[in-house]
């Protein structure tokens, strides 16, 4: 585990006067901010039932179907993250887990992003064999990304088509195989304050080398598009707090849902306990043009951090 730290004190920690709270997490920080950018290379018509997803074959929802994307598009994509000060660049696809055809199609694609100087690939596609962990490798991958999402108690309540085991198997895959990781969740999704702590433990023994944050947008036609109040600012700020102190070592990344905290804390945010953005447009859901985070960084004193 990265600390000794556990659920009492977590919990204990949580109920803390905010600015305190903030104050002991932002022992924990570097001057640096690290950006990242991704791809999504294919998009719909995922089996799962996951309730917040738009994607999922499940559920009605308004998005476009797409097949994967071609090698040069990758790179085209890839280069234009780079242009914005992003070193990690993602190639992201729907569905559980990739078939034998589409697994060397993504291959290929992380081969392709590779041969981008300047860059260090990463891939999100889904649940993971330990046939398939091993050719990622081989092909050069960086980074893998896979999320607990929740944590284990409260994983049946989110989705029932695979379980938070199987999740953190992948993440297991990743390591064995001498990739970085990258696993985090998804907060306000109706879990309780004890449930955002135990994912921090969770993720601290995990130990992935970035932790992405993702705070529910509802979409219309899920199982959640009631769920906008599941969460406030204020709790999304010492949910933060908590991560960041149970896992020190590991950067917390802004991705999808960033936009429902007010600018203001968006900065408080940078300041204490985040260190990295998921810059430009998510997978299904918009965030911040690259430029607008570059801005909010240096008004801040803080360095993008270079390869």
């Amino acid at each position: 585990m990265q600390t000794t730290v556990d659920k009492q004190y977590l919990m204990d920690l949580y109920n803390k006067d905010l600015d305190e709270l903030l104050a002991i997490s932002s022992k924990y920080m570097s001057d640096n901010i690290e950006f990242c950018s991704l791809v999504n290379a294919r998009n719909g018509k995922c089996s799962q039932n996951c309730k917040y997803c738009a994607q999922s074959s499940h559920y009605r929802t308004d998005i476009e179907d797409y097949p994967l994307i071609s090698v040069e598009e990758a790179q085209k994509a890839a280069l234009e993250s780079k242009s914005h000060g992003a070193f990690r660049f993602a190639v992201v696809t729907s569905g559980k887990s990739p078939d034998e055809e589409d697994f060397n199609k993504v291959l290929e694609l992380i081969k392709g992003v590779n041969e981008v100087d300047g860059i260090r690939s990463c891939a999100s596609i889904g649940i993971l064999t330990e046939e398939q962990a091993r050719a990622l490798a081989d092909s050069g991958l960086k980074r893998f990304h896979h999320n607990i999402n929740t944590s284990e108690s409260y994983y049946p309540s989110v989705c029932t088509t695979h379980s938070w085991q199987d999740r953190l198997n992948t993440c297991k895959l990743v390591k064995k195989y001498g990739m970085e990781l990258c696993c985090g969740v998804i907060l306000g999704m109706g879990e309780s304050v004890e449930q955002r702590v135990e994912m921090a433990l969770e993720l601290s023994e995990i130990e992935p080398d970035s932790i992405p944050i993702n705070i529910l947008m509802p979409i219309e036609g899920t199982p959640f598009e009631g769920y906008l109040d599941k969460i406030d600012e204020e709790n999304i700020l010492r949910t933060l707090a908590i991560f960041k102190i149970a896992n020190p070592k590991s950067v917390l990344r802004f991705c999808g849902g960033r936009m429902r905290l007010s600018e203001e804390n968006q900065e408080l945010a940078l300041k204490t306990c985040v260190e990295g953005i998921l810059t430009g447009n998510y997978l299904t859901t918009t965030g911040k043009k690259p430029e607008e985070d570059v801005i909010m960084v240096k008004k801040l004193g803080k360095h993008i951090l270079e390869l």
